[in-house]
């Protein structure tokens, strides 16, 4: 029987949202739960093995550690594995200290968190699903002093199609994109995350994913 990767979106707010809790995801794998950042209104329930961060900087660090301690964890960024999942941090351009997303891989399969960021992950690339940045719409969110921003969801969307991601789920939802969700403006490419909303993914039995290998070695 195939294993079965379950991801469920907490919240799909960019910070300051007036609709949406904070952007988070909640990872389930053969019993056991990962959160990848979230925060006040994107809480998970119950017992997890770790809290993962893209950003230990960031505005919400002190709820986060709140929310993590009460659970007798810290918040931090971190590579994670859970039987044949690995889940591991990578550098995102974002701002002017480090900030990462998060590969998921299994045989066969990838999945990309990455809320946050200036410039399109490559390492993102042909992944099966994808939970991107749209804090911005048309134009790219600039900080103050060039030290980063956001990149534009049109652009996010172009990107992720020109680096084959089969799927892809806005999860980090700005006022800009708020105001284009509301005027009905389609996405050329992705959807938009709705939180409480789960995407499952079914793993290939590992005898299926052997046979399968040892037929295209032959």
């Amino acid at each position: 029987m195939a294993a079965r990767l379950r991801l469920t979106l907490l919240g799909t707010g960019a910070m300051s949202s007036p609709r949406y809790p904070p952007a988070g995801l909640l990872v389930r794998y053969r019993r056991q739960r990962i959160m990848l950042d979230g925060g006040p209104g994107a809480e998970p329930p119950g017992r997890l093995a770790s809290w993962l961060v893209t950003d230990e900087h960031s505005e919400l660090r002190r709820e986060l550690r709140a929310l993590a301690d009460a659970r007798g964890l810290e918040p931090a960024v971190a590579t994670t594995t859970i039987d044949d999942l690995v889940i591991e941090p990578h550098p995102v351009a974002h701002t002017s200290h480090l900030t990462w997303g998060y590969l998921l891989r299994l045989p066969g399969l990838s999945v990309a968190w990455a809320p946050e960021f200036w410039e399109f992950p490559a390492w993102a690339a042909g992944a099966h699903l994808m939970f991107a940045d749209a804090a911005g719409w048309s134009r790219p969110i600039r900080f103050a002093h060039g030290v980063g921003g956001h990149m534009a969801a049109l652009d996010v969307a172009e990107q992720a199609r020109r680096h084959r991601v089969q799927r892809l789920v806005f999860a980090h939802i700005g006022r800009p994109s708020l105001r284009a969700i509301d005027a009905g403006r389609g996405l050329p490419f992705g959807e938009w995350g709705r939180p409480g909303r789960t995407y499952q993914l079914s793993v290939p039995p590992r005898r299926a994913l052997f046979t399968r290998l040892a037929t295209l070695c032959s």
